[in-house]
């Protein structure tokens, strides 16, 4: 009898083990599943999530919808942008993001988890500043902290963005009604030698080509056009050497565990053409430069005419 009941227990745990074993199996199986059906989509922010061309941006009513409804599916979104931290506003994040590609992939945030920050080092910013001080530059430095802007930044910005303060009510009364972020973000004057710099931007200047300053900097940084039209044709940005979108979605996705398979990207300007050509799914929206047009896998509606929302649904991002 006691030998009997010893085979049947023997016999049990053998039968638990084995259940035990097949259910760790079966779980690591669907959660593998899931990291391979899982998407991931990436957005710039200036011109593709978010609309610049009123003085006061905003995000179209159904990319925040189609941006809600895929995550609500199990997929993942990240901001893939130029700006840093300080110029990434409340009104953005409140939409609801997963993480942020910021700096022109100069950091990676997943949720509050910082995967890597990668800075201008101080002897590089020291003559980026001394530069453009001595040849009168209008110009601004992004860090996570803050926007640190020259002498004779804002005012000029309010120039363009709501025209003569001074003599116009109507520009004061803009000014009033439809406050610009941007603008109230900057910081004034401020020690501009700083020690935490993601990347420095800079206005146009009459009769100073692009080119000569992209060949003073060119051995420090990564000079590339700005994508803001209203900096101006020769404007621009410095980032760190090495530093793009694609390179950031790359480390991103591989220590997420999702394949490449599974990644689109929205764009509208040239700084983000590496990131299209990159994902498997790059999407330039309607009002996006022609050049990114051409590289693009497909090319969507204006973001005011709902292109967002309407490629995510063509994909199946979005019921």
């Amino acid at each position: 009898l006691i030998m009997i009941i010893q085979t049947y227990i023997f016999l049990f745990r053998k039968k638990v083990k084995y259940i035990l074993i097949n259910s760790i199996i079966v779980l690591i199986i669907k959660i593998l599943e899931g990291i391979m059906t899982k998407k991931i989509i990436f957005f710039d922010v200036d011109g593709t999530l978010v609309d610049v061309r009123p003085s006061q941006e905003y995000i179209p009513a159904s990319t925040v919808k189609a941006v809600q409804a895929t995550r609500a599916k199990g997929n993942l979104c990240f901001l893939c942008t130029g700006r840093s931290k300080a110029e990434i506003f409340d009104h953005i994040m409140d939409v609801g993001f997963d993480g942020i590609i910021g700096a022109g992939g100069g950091f990676v945030e997943i949720g509050d988890r910082m995967l890597y920050h990668k800075q201008v080092s101080r002897t590089a910013i020291n003559h980026v500043v001394d530069y453009f001080e001595a040849n009168e530059f209008d110009y601004y430095i992004e860090s996570n902290g803050g926007l640190y802007a020259s002498k004779n930044l804002i005012p000029r910005l309010e120039r363009i963005m709501y025209g003569d303060l001074e003599n116009d009510p109507v520009a004061r009364r803009t000014k009033a009604e439809t406050p610009n972020h941007f603008i109230g973000s900057l910081k004034e004057g401020y020690d501009l030698h700083r020690d935490d710099v993601n990347k420095i931007c800079f206005l146009e200047k009459d009769n100073f080509p692009f080119e000569k300053i992209k060949k003073e900097f060119e051995q420090e940084f990564n000079v590339i056009h700005c994508t803001v039209p209203i900096f101006g044709d020769n404007s621009g940005e410095l980032s760190v050497p090495g530093v793009n979108k694609a390179s950031a979605i790359n480390a991103l996705i591989d220590e997420l565990g999702i394949p490449k398979e599974n990644t689109y990207a929205f764009g509208d300007g040239l700084n983000d053409a590496d990131m299209l050509e990159f994902c498997q799914y790059g999407i330039a929206v309607g009002n996006a430069k022609e050049a990114l047009k051409e590289i693009a896998d497909e090319v969507t509606d204006d973001i005011k005419d709902d292109g967002i929302y309407n490629s995510m649904k063509k994909y199946g991002l979005i019921d």
